[in-house]
């Protein structure tokens, strides 16, 4: 893997070969259905809502979201950044009919600067994974601005605590994954999400879906 900051870590380094293997069934499928009352048809729903011709997908998992949504061509230019060469060659694998472009780098460091502009890009359950306060992990929006076309919408999902709906089960798994550094959103609450993206954007939209918001941003505001 390559060298990037140890503090950084610990929200990706966890995704190997083998727990890419069961991504699907444990994260998209039980987890989001059951523990954070988010089915993945709605995530889905998201891309296809948002995802364009010329794509850059953050943080990419499985691939799974790329693979499910409808692009508006049949041949859509899409990157893939992420600092896991597993998660890369998995999703990349995943999507292969589109012949994705793929980027190892930590976005939450200024982003190569020859990866281009896009139409839209996707931080889906990203910012869960990432270190700090809600502040300190909204510098991937200032990463991604300059990386967007006129007209341009950011959007994604995260799994958020403060007066977010949790079960029990909600409450315990984001404990021992807190605990782990899988997730670090011991301090990610709806009201610090839409004032980040208040700051940088014009026009917002924020969701709910348990205690999951998904979220899209256009027009960046000038500096």
């Amino acid at each position: 893997m390559e060298s990037f900051p140890e503090a950084h870590k610990p929200g990706y380094a966890v995704y190997s070969r083998t727990s890419l293997a069961i991504y699907d069934a444990l994260v998209l499928g039980l987890s989001n259905r059951w523990i954070w009352r988010c089915p993945s048809s709605h995530l889905v729903g998201l891309y296809n809502r948002h995802v364009s011709a010329n794509h850059l997908d953050i943080g990419v998992g499985t691939g799974y979201f790329l693979d499910k949504a409808r692009f508006p061509v049949s041949d859509p230019k899409v990157a893939l950044l992420d600092p896991n060469s597993d998660c890369l060659g998995k999703a990349a694998a995943r999507i292969a009919r589109l012949n994705p472009v793929t980027i190892q780098a930590d976005a939450l460091v200024p982003w190569p600067q020859d990866i281009g502009t896009f139409k839209t890009i996707g931080l889906n359950y990203v910012l869960h994974c990432l270190p700090g306060t809600m502040a300190e992990k909204a510098v991937i929006f200032d990463h991604a601005i300059p990386h967007l076309e006129d007209g341009a919408t950011v959007f994604g999902s995260t799994i958020l605590q403060g007066d977010a709906p949790r079960s029990g089960a909600a409450r315990k798994l984001m404990q021992i994954y807190n605990r782990k550094g899988v997730f670090s959103n011991e301090a990610d609450a709806l009201e610090a999400l839409r004032s980040e993206l208040d700051k940088r954007f014009d026009d917002v939209t924020v969701e709910m879906i348990g205690c999951v918001a998904l979220f899209s941003a256009r027009e960046p505001r000038s500096a």
